[in-house]
Formats: C-alpha cells, structure tokens, sequence
C-alpha cells in the first residue's frame, strides 16, 4: 500500500478501480463503499485507488461555512490502509484545481493522472468548476476514455451521507455512544499533554491537560465521558471532562482534562489518544473543592462500570 500526497511522480498505475471523495470519518458506510472498490479490484486483476483531497474542499469553496471534521488526515488514511486500498492519492485542494471544469477534471485529471479502467462513484457525487461534473458526464464519456463507470447504489450512498450527519450531531451533542456505533470504533481525538493548574494533584484525581492537536476536529459536548487513553502504544482506562471547570475558575477557554486510572507516570509534552466510550454527566458547578471530590469518586466508579477491565 502507497499513500501520495501530491499527483506528480505516481507510478504507473494499470488497470486502476478508482472511487474519489473526502471519506470523512470513515465510517460503517463509507467502509461498505471502499469494500466494493477493493472486491471489484480483486476480482478483475485490477489495482484499487482512492483519490482523496486536503484539506476539505468545502473549506476553500465555501470558506464562510466552517467545516467541523470527524477524523484527521492521518488518521483518515490509517483507516483506509486497514481496509486494503492499495494507493491512497492526497490531492491538494487548491483554487487552481477548484477551476479545473468537469471535463477537464475528466481529461486532465482523472484520465490523465490515473488511466482508470473502472470508475465507482456515487449518483450525487459532483466534480469539477460549479460542481457540474456528475455521473451522467463520465458515462457519456467512458467509450472516448475507455473506462467503465460503476454507480454505487443510491441507498448506501444515501446511508453514508446520513452517517456522517447524524455521527456529528451526536457527537456535538455528547451522544459519542451512537457515534461509536455508527463509526464502527469509538470517536477519539490527539492532542499533547500540556501544564494546567495541577488542582487535580491535590484532591487526589490528578489530570493530564490535553491540547488538541487539529483545530478543525468536532470537540464532544461538554461534561463528564468514561475513556479509553492510549499512550505509547498501552491502553489505559480514564474519565474525561470537557468544560469550563465553573467550580474552581469558571474560565472562558474550554478545557479538556484526563484522568488515567492506575498511572502514574509523567507525561508532559506526550502524546495521547483518548477514545470516547459514555458520557457519563454534565458538567456542574459544585459548592466547593469537598463536594466536587465526591462527585468524581461517584463519576470514577461509573466510569469503571462502563469501561472493560484491561488486564
């Protein structure tokens, strides 16, 4: 498996079965679609490529409508990899390229870049200056380029589009149970281990300050989530709070703070990976440091009630 992050320099590619699109999430239908693409690639001696682009054209089409992502580019090629796309092409997404039109996107771009033999896109997928490219345009183009055009049935490209809203509306909401569902995998984010006040310390839940590390990700909903932590390749179980700690400072900035069960290592300037698994409460504002510490016992056992044991 080859990942490019640029259309120069690509080997020669034969027989290539190509799908294109953002793959945001990569989530249980989006991993149906890059199934078919592989199958059909095996059964007809072919190659399979998906084209993808960065960042996300709706960023630079459409820049006053911010775009909140679900998985970051690396991780978004992680899972794709797993799934046994032989290339992945990053194509930066640059207005350059935004005014490539439909045909020559075909021509310049697809034909030239890739020489398909086998196209798999769905019904609603659009390309091109304006959009104006569609499936309609590359089958009235097939015989001249001599690929073949395979429409990826419109129920589970409509289940996919679904997903994907529905999986950011619960996440937005904090319901990161259905988007583990809906992904397959628990929802999770990277950020480092930066210095926070270190309050934790002394009540005796000590909290690694988490600084995300793409800006762009969908944050849950404030409160109080049973995780999963990975650091160094080691899975840890946690509890997690997002919010703005109104108890002690009541900050403006959102905070994102982890507690790792049985750790007691020091991790400043780590890396982490925390996988969402339950929420487990809002965030409230107690009537001091004495209460707050009883409720996070109350919060530790429902956490460890929800988590599976590691061993």
């Amino acid at each position: 498996m080859s990942v490019f992050h640029s259309t120069d320099n690509l080997p020669e590619l034969r027989n290539t079965v190509i799908t294109i699109g953002t793959f945001d999430g990569v989530h249980a239908g989006h991993q149906a679609i890059l199934n078919q693409v592989v199958k059909h690639a095996k059964e007809n001696n072919g190659t399979s490529v998906l084209v993808t682009f960065h960042p996300h054209p709706r960023k630079l089409i459409f820049p006053e409508q911010p775009i909140a992502i679900l998985t970051p580019i690396e991780d978004k090629l992680d899972l794709i990899t797993k799934i046994g796309i032989e290339h992945i092409i990053v194509v930066p997404f640059t207005k350059e390229f935004a005014t490539l039109s439909a045909k020559e996107y075909v021509s310049e771009f697809l034909v030239k870049k890739f020489k398909p033999d086998t196209i798999i896109i769905g019904h609603d997928h659009h390309f091109g200056n304006d959009r104006k490219g569609n499936i309609e345009l590359l089958n009235q183009l097939k015989e001249q380029y001599n690929f073949e055009v395979i429409e990826i049935e419109a129920q589970l490209i409509d289940e996919a589009a679904i997903s994907s809203t529905k999986i950011r509306k619960a996440i937005a909401s904090g319901d990161v149970t259905t988007a583990l569902d809906m992904l397959d995998r628990p929802y999770s984010i990277k950020g480092s281990v930066v210095k926070g006040n270190q309050l934790g310390r002394t009540i005796g839940y000590p909290t690694a300050n988490i600084a995300i590390q793409d800006a762009e990700q969908i944050i849950p909903a404030t409160g109080v989530y049973a995780i999963q932590v990975i650091h160094n390749n080691a899975l840890y179980n946690g509890m997690l709070n997002i919010g703005y700690r109104p108890t002690v400072s009541n900050e403006k900035s959102l905070h994102i703070e982890a507690n790792i069960f049985d750790f007691e290592q020091d991790i400043y300037g780590d890396e982490l990976t925390i996988q969402f698994i339950k929420r487990i409460r809002d965030e409230e504002k107690f009537n001091g440091i004495t209460e707050l510490k009883a409720q996070l016992k109350k919060d530790k056992s429902a956490c460890l009630d929800t988590l599976p044991r590691i061993t």
